[in-house]
This record gives C-alpha cells, sequence and structure tokens, in this order.
C-alpha cells in the first residue's frame, strides 16, 4: 500500500492501548492513533475517517483523526467555531478564551490551543467580537 503523509483513509478501530487506538487502515495495515489526537468516543470495530499522520522509518504509521497541515486543521476549527456562533440564536457563545481546556474540549472538541488559534483567525478576518463574557459574531446573516 502506497501511503503518504496527509492521505485521508479509512479507519476501523481494533482496540484500545495505554497509548491510543490500534486502527487498522484501509483494511490492510495497522496504525496508531494517539490518544491525545482523540476528542470523541470511540469503540472497537467503530469505522471513521483518519489521515496519515506520519510514516516512521521502521514502517509503522501514525494515524488523526483530523486533516494534517497547519492550514487544514485550522480551517476545520474555524468553521466549527463560525457554526456554533451561527446556530446560537444571539450569535454569541459564552465559551471564551479563557474558557477552561475542559469547557472547549466540551463544546467543539478541539484542545484550548486550537480553539485560541481559531478565535484569532475568526478575529483577524473582523468576524467576532471577543469580550469578556462571550465571542460575538459580527454580520449575523
Amino acid at each position: 500500500m502506497d501511503l503518504q503523509i496527509g492521505d485521508q483513509v479509512h479507519l476501523i478501530i481494533e482496540r484500545e492501548t495505554p497509548l491510543g487506538y490500534i486502527v487498522l487502515i484501509e483494511e490492510e495495515i495497522e496504525g496508531l492513533l494517539y490518544k491525545n489526537e482523540v476528542f470523541t468516543e470511540l469503540e472497537e470495530d467503530m469505522e471513521v475517517t483518519g489521515y496519515v499522520k506520519y510514516i516512521r522509518e521502521d514502517g509503522k504509521i501514525d494515524v488523526s483523526l483530523r486533516p494534517q497541515g497547519f492550514l487544514n486543521v485550522i480551517d476545520a476549527n474555524v468553521e466549527k467555531v463560525l457554526e456554533k456562533l451561527k446556530e446560537s440564536p444571539e450569535g454569541s457563545i459564552s465559551v471564551t478564551d479563557k474558557s477552561s481546556p475542559d469547557t472547549i474540549r466540551f463544546h467543539f472538541n478541539m484542545s484550548k490551543k486550537s480553539y485560541k488559534k481559531a478565535l484569532g483567525s475568526l478575529y483577524k478576518l473582523k468576524l467576532i467580537v471577543i469580550t469578556a463574557e462571550s465571542i460575538e459574531l459580527l454580520d449575523k446573516n
């Protein structure tokens, strides 16, 4: 199988280990999905879409549930935050850049660092206002 870093792949969760999850990639090769890459519940035999993160010299493959590359990850996180803002009747959310990592993970399934980067991108695009109590969408249309 000829895989490249960044390739989208079909994964089947085989089993959980102390490091993460052993997965079957494209029903052919085993790979590893690290626990710190997982922001959702996974179960054995569950099928998910993943991405090749790293191919080690020994041939072992690390995978992620998120697209690889800075811009792909940022874009996905920006879309997620923007969607939550648009779904909110007031066009605002009370999860700010000062919220706890657990709160951010619960609401957005991403790390606090990723959330803050997404907010930064939205702020630079002049799509949001960040206040002490909330994040507000500027154009609610």
